[in-house]
């Protein structure tokens, strides 16, 4: 099954390209289509509504089968104006680069005293025509709790940049020094591959 990955974020496409290695899917990512396309105002409030208005966006200009994601990022006890939910690269308006993001939540960490309890939640929508729009939010797509610290690590990935303020809670380690990849923590893999594997098997069914 083909399907596009509605994102231009090349390291954001490398991590679900390995997620759905084991499945009957191969992705495309939106950069090879060589056709110019007109991005989603992403205005929701939650990641679902985000990645809704993106998957069906793109799917209405391509007519192909189409899916995005979306991710907000909450912290606990910070003040509501603080809380950046689902626009973590968007600060007063303006939409930061990697290095500004590590700037900008790494001072946010520092006046609360160095460190958040942080934690992640996506969404996924999936579009395979007019009539079969499949969305999903489910726990299982939600991080486990982390740290975003003041100090970031001396590596950085283009795509991720938050990965080098974050510690693994138990370890008090950085995930960059954890055996395994950041993403194995995250908790996320075994949710996305699963909701591509209950559409595939309802694909099958339905035929």
């Amino acid at each position: 099954m083909e399907l596009i990955y509605g994102t231009y974020n090349p390291a954001k496409f490398e991590s679900m390209k390995n997620i759905v290695k084991k499945l009957d899917i191969q992705l495309i990512p939106l950069s090879s289509l060589g056709q110019p396309l007109i991005a989603s105002d992403e205005t929701g409030h939650d990641p679902l509504s985000n990645a809704e208005e993106k998957a069906i966006n793109y799917y209405k200009q391509l007519k192909r089968p189409i899916f995005s994601c979306d991710s907000g990022l909450y912290f606990r006890g910070v003040n509501q104006s603080e809380q950046p939910g689902v626009k973590i690269r968007r600060v007063n308006g303006k939409r930061l680069t990697d290095d500004e993001m590590i700037m900008h939540y790494s001072k946010l960490a520092s006046s609360y005293g160095g460190d958040l309890f942080a934690y992640y939640k996506n969404a996924i929508c999936l579009v395979i025509d007019n009539k079969t729009i499949v969305s999903y939010d489910g726990e299982d797509l939600c991080s486990e709790e982390f740290y975003i610290i003041d100090t970031p690590h001396k590596i950085m990935r283009e795509g991720f940049p938050l990965d080098s303020l974050s510690v693994h809670i138990k370890s008090s380690q950085y995930y960059y020094d954890l055996k395994k990849p950041i993403e194995n923590y995250m908790c996320v893999q075994e949710g996305f591959f699963n909701f591509f594997h209950r559409v595939l098997n309802n694909k099958l069914t339905n035929k």
